[in-house]
């Protein structure tokens, strides 16, 4: 299929699961009793960042390591420039004591930290390993917290409520991921066509694409008011990218 074809069915794609995406979001929230940004700062984030995930492994087996480190980096960039950008000219985002504490100092520090790294131009296994321990020390902060903080059970609540919301929520992430990947199909293809370094197309074309489910899901969070949904998926997508992802991205980083 033409990649510019495929580019627009991704945009698309984008758009409709980026709705299904808020709404279940709220609703599992709702039902588990916990914040909407720690599901946003965690799963969403997960979910939302799989396309750079892809490209990581990808690109890592295929020994072109240059385009997973360009898109993780690249990604952080558009998710904090463009994204939030665009949706700070709607209107401002109230962003809660918690995240400021937990998620924002550590979205700050990593991409500082992966600086200092690579520094001789390489990110080595012992560097990797530092990045995915200092990862798993978040997350477990996150969870821990979001436990502590349940709201008290409300009542028992029917089988179709709790249902509804977690179809809404795999339906959306689904379109997402599917949007995700063929808009970095399409656009590496169109980049590749103008013989573009492999850096380069990751950090920017291809960035631009794995950052297009973050996008559709902050810019419809903040449409419907769910201002926690869109800075959570943000910031934790970011940390995926840098820990996460750079950490595999290193293995075979030798530029």
């Amino acid at each position: 299929m033409n990649d510019y074809v495929l580019l627009l069915t991704g945009i698309a794609c984008a758009g409709f699961g980026g709705e299904l995406f808020v709404r279940g979001t709220v609703g599992i929230a709702s039902v588990l009793r916990i914040a909407p940004s720690v599901i946003a700062v965690t799963i969403a984030a997960f979910a939302t960042s799989s396309p750079e995930l892809s490209v990581a492994i990808n690109s890592g087996l295929a020994g072109k390591s240059q385009l997973s480190l360009g898109d993780a980096l690249g990604s952080n960039i558009v998710n904090i420039s463009l994204v939030l950008g665009f949706t700070l000219l709607i209107s401002g985002i109230p962003v809660s004591k918690e995240v400021l504490k937990r998620d924002a100092p550590v979205a700050i520090l990593v991409p500082l930290l992966i600086a200092i790294f690579l520094i001789d131009n390489i990110i080595d296994r012992l560097e990797g390993l530092f990045m995915l321990v200092f990862f798993g020390a978040w997350m477990a902060t996150t969870l821990k917290q979001a436990l502590k903080e349940r709201a008290p059970a409300g009542g028992r609540v029917r089988t179709v409520d709790r249902l509804v919301p977690l179809l809404q929520g795999v339906g959306g992430l689904i379109l997402l991921v599917v949007a995700g990947r063929l808009i970095v199909v399409s656009t590496a293809g169109i980049a590749r066509d103008f013989a573009i370094d492999d850096f380069i197309i990751g950090a920017t074309l291809v960035a631009f694409g794995t950052s297009v489910p973050e996008l559709a899901s902050t810019v419809l969070a903040k449409i419907k008011g769910h201002d926690e949904i869109g800075v959570g998926t943000v910031l934790g997508s970011n940390i995926f990218n840098s820990l996460f992802y750079c950490s595999h991205c290193g293995y075979h980083q030798t530029d």
